[in-house]
């Protein structure tokens, strides 16, 4: 057994249409793609669309299949190699930065693999109500969603190293205006921390404890590309005092001087890529596309010199956790936007323990030199978002849709 399955199994009937839902949204992602965008890799980091379509029904042929499956057989044994992604505990893997040199197997082949693979784990859950499986197939739906993400961002910054800098989508993604900016009390005291309820959740959001936050503010709404545009004229990128030493180390060696995606025209003005494409800077817009250091800098910037927002941090994500569970709350923006950078390091709970078994490998083994992100963004699937979850990258990290919230102490 991998883990703990839940007590209150979910019904059979609603597993399977949320199955069949995840795989067909992955497909229809790809839709706008062709097989020669879906093989490129456009960084290390980054994973071909055909990779991540492929991973995920690695996953389920690996996971689920080869545990439950009366008459398991591999659709091809070779797969289980080249499309492994960090599982040591199962086998080897083709290494990460020469993924989009597997031009075979074809899109196509991948394809006909997800249908075959989606087939028998329909008939699995139609046969088998066992608690393990149906967490196993949790599991595989949540996973997936989570590579629906990525290669929607990797998709992005594949379209940015393009000179044409095409369009994956017509229309433009709608952006709110931001109301007046207010300082919002936080929630204080000892709070409760982490999942506690029977829902399906990953193993870094348990368990579920108090953790004690100083009285504080969060801002009411998130850090806009015009706020940025005055760091960027004041210099903010240039001048060492607003960065902590890696970032500024980092940021020199980089030459980074704006968020990724930023571009400039002819006219000197700023531009920002998409996957709408290359369109006028929309000031109202949040910030994105920063790393932690960008974020870090900013805040210690803006509390030396705008006044709304002084005495400015990051907030911790026990603070951000706090109030998104609060009803009401008056902060705008938690969700569907851009996730939102924290000052906390990526570490176990209290009580922490992994999950057994290979999904063992799933969070807990990178639980170092990372920074906890908060929310969700625009790209992240419906339903995928809660306030305990817990996403994370490396400090330099800034090619997902990162941005931020900003915080100060109550004084």
């Amino acid at each position: 057994m991998l883990s703990k399955p839940s007590d209150n199994p979910i019904k059979s009937d609603i597993l399977l249409e949320q199955f069949n839902y995840s795989r067909k949204y992955s497909t229809d992602l790809a839709r706008n793609l062709s097989p020669e965008d879906c093989q490129a890799q456009s960084m290390d980091d980054a994973s071909p669309a055909k990779w991540h379509l492929a991973h995920v029904t690695w996953f389920y042929e690996v996971m689920v299949l080869k545990s439950f499956e009366h008459d398991f057989h591999f659709w091809n044994p070779q797969f289980a190699v080249l499309f492994n992604s960090y599982y040591n505990g199962v086998g080897d893997k083709h290494p990460r930065h020469q993924r989009g040199l597997l031009t075979r197997p074809s899109l196509e082949e991948i394809f006909q693999w997800r249908k075959n693979v989606e087939s028998r784990v329909t008939d699995l859950i139609k046969k088998n109500s066992s608690p393990e499986l149906q967490w196993l197939i949790q599991l595989g739906i949540n996973h997936e969603q989570q590579h629906q993400e990525l290669l929607l961002t990797d998709i992005t910054h594949l379209f940015f190293t393009n000179p044409l800098l095409p369009a994956y989508i017509d229309q433009a993604l709608k952006v709110s205006s931001p109301k007046e900016f207010k300082w919002i009390e936080g929630i204080s005291g000892l709070v409760n921390i982490g999942i506690d309820d029977e829902g399906f959740h990953f193993d870094n959001e348990g368990p579920a404890h108090t953790a004690f936050n100083q009285t504080h503010y969060i801002g009411s709404q998130l850090v806009t590309n015009a706020q940025w545009l005055l760091f960027i004229e004041d210099a903010g990128y240039r001048q060492a005092q607003w960065w902590l030493d890696e970032g500024w180390s980092w940021a020199q060696a980089e030459n980074i001087t704006t968020p990724l995606y930023w571009n400039i025209n002819e006219e000197r003005q700023y531009y920002r890529y998409s996957l709408c494409g290359n369109a006028p800077l929309d000031p109202m817009a949040p910030v994105s596309n920063i790393s932690y250091f960008e974020a870090d800098a900013f805040a210690r910037w803006a509390d030396h010199n705008l006044k709304e927002f002084s005495g400015a941090r990051l907030p911790t994500e026990f603070e951000w956790e706090a109030i998104a569970k609060a009803e009401p709350t008056l902060i705008k923006e938690l969700f569907g936007r851009v996730w939102q950078w924290t000052s906390s390091n990526y570490s176990p709970y209290p009580r922490y323990q992994p999950w057994s078994g290979a999904a063992g490998e799933y969070n807990g083994k990178f639980m170092v030199n990372q920074m906890v992100l908060k929310g969700s963004s625009a790209f992240t699937t419906d339903g995928h978002s809660r306030a305990t979850y817990r996403n994370f990258f490396p400090t330099h990290t800034r090619w997902q849709m990162t941005g931020l919230r900003l915080a100060k102490d109550h004084v």
